[in-house]
């Protein structure tokens, strides 16, 4: 066991979710009910679109579990010359063979002998795609959020739930050892009643700015009038191609990034996924370079079951990140950032007015896999196995993946509600009946 204060060792931790990962699949492969992909045997035949640096992760994942679940990435689709020329690479040296290399998403899904697609692309893209190919009779694993333009990932939504494809929306988590354990425990209810969330996860540095591919890009090399898809047409900048994630039109920054994981678990945890009402607040307090979104981001989100979500990211100031489910009976803490697998419960008991050393008296306890004695590590990078796995394993079942289009479209409006709140100053409602948010608190 590596130092339990430090991050887990990737071969150790892999070999812990692996293991799990493998026994999952030999217990999905004995689903009867397989529709298009006929039987267990049958290889599946990927399409992956967008092959920039998540999609470089996203292969290298799946070229870990390619084997144990049959699955080979066939096809390759980006804009960008540069970046499809790299993914040819990069899954021939994975499977020893090259697979086909496409500039248009178009001609993917008119294959006949692609099964599914691996949508990585700009995130102003993804609903778009994904309505897309699901339409063409595609299964799809899309990268988070899953839109950030309300009529878009509802049409997108709404598309899936009339085919019988499979999609997994990329918020990993949800597959994960150590979140799904405390999953479980959240759900014996030994918190209690829950009445806040706090959420702080903090980095230092520019984040999105300062990449090398802006250095590289050339209009001549791409087609930007396609990347920017449903957006109204502007002049070429290498900036927003590369760092989109800093401009308003193309991405909410913080929260489609950070904020779509952490509110995607509250939402798992307390079975609560819409909020009632959202108000946000921030700027550009750290790394005025030209952004346009925040790098100081605080969210207030209040549910229907009755409890408030405080989120905050600062990328000022590296403070110790964390997430607390604050209940009347428990406190259940996450210590560390995104992804980190160290839970620890602590008893709810007594008060410091009453006794300022009561925290001495409160028995806590860490969440820990069965007969696991160390702690586990307080942060992962991005590339694990679990969420891509049950992917596969749901498109030979044809069972709902771990994280639904539903799930997908509740966090997306979390995001799309607070994004909503920062710019225009003014508190959002979500109305449930019309599935629309404006700043009038909707009648009844």
């Amino acid at each position: 066991m590596s130092d339990p204060d430090g991050a887990m060792d990737r071969r150790t931790f892999l070999g812990k979710s692996a293991a799990l990962t493998v026994g999952g699949a030999a217990l999905a492969s004995t689903a009867l009910s397989y529709s298009r992909i006929s039987g267990a045997n049958d290889r599946i035949s990927l399409c992956h679109i967008g092959n920039g640096s998540r999609g470089e992760d996203l292969d290298w994942i799946v070229s870990k579990v390619a084997a144990t679940h049959n699955v080979e990435t066939s096809a390759v689709c980006d804009l960008w010359k540069l970046n499809r020329e790299k993914a040819v690479a990069t899954n021939a040296k994975y499977s020893g063979r090259a697979p086909r290399a496409f500039q248009y998403f178009e001609e993917v899904l008119a294959l006949k002998d692609i099964d599914a697609v691996i949508i990585s692309t700009p995130e102003h893209s993804h609903s778009p795609i994904l309505k897309m190919a699901v339409e063409a009779g595609k299964d799809a694993y899309v990268e988070k959020p899953m839109g950030n333009v309300l009529a878009e990932v509802k049409a997108a939504r709404d598309a899936v739930r009339k085919s019988d494809r499979i999609v997994q929306v990329g918020t990993q988590h949800r597959s994960e050892v150590y979140p799904r354990a405390a999953h479980d425990l959240v759900q014996t209810g030994v918190l209690g009643e829950v009445s806040k969330v706090e959420i702080v996860w903090n980095y230092h540095g520019p984040r999105w700015r300062g990449r090398e591919e802006t250095k590289l890009i050339r209009e001549s090399d791409t087609d930007w009038r396609k990347w920017l898809l449903t957006k109204p047409h502007r002049p070429f900048d290498p900036q927003v191609y590369c760092e989109f994630r800093l401009y308003k039109e193309f991405s909410s920054g913080i929260p489609d990034q950070w904020m779509s994981h952490a509110i995607d678990m509250v939402h798992w945890f307390l079975k609560d996924s819409f909020p009632h009402s959202v108000t946000a607040h921030g700027g550009i307090f750290a790394w005025p370079d030209g952004r346009q979104n925040a790098d100081t981001f605080q969210a207030l989100l209040e549910y229907p079951k009755g409890f408030l979500v405080s989120y905050s990211t600062s990328f000022g100031n590296d403070s110790p990140s964390f997430t607390r489910y604050m209940g009347k009976k428990a406190t259940l803490t996450n210590i560390g950032g995104e992804g980190s697998p160290r839970y620890q419960l602590t008893e709810e008991k007594g008060n410091h007015e009453d006794d300022s050393d009561i925290d001495k008296d409160r028995a806590s306890k860490y969440v820990l896999l069965p007969g696991e004695k160390g702690l586990p590590p307080m942060g992962i990078d991005d590339r694990t196995l679990e969420h891509m796995a049950n992917w596969f394993e749901c498109m030979r079942s044809r069972h709902q993946p771990h994280c639904t289009v539903q799930d997908g479209l509740a966090h997306s409006v979390a995001n799309m509600m607070a994004a909503e709140s920062y710019w225009t100053g003014r508190k959002q409602y979500w109305d449930a009946g019309s599935e629309t948010f404006s700043d009038r608190q909707p009648a009844g």
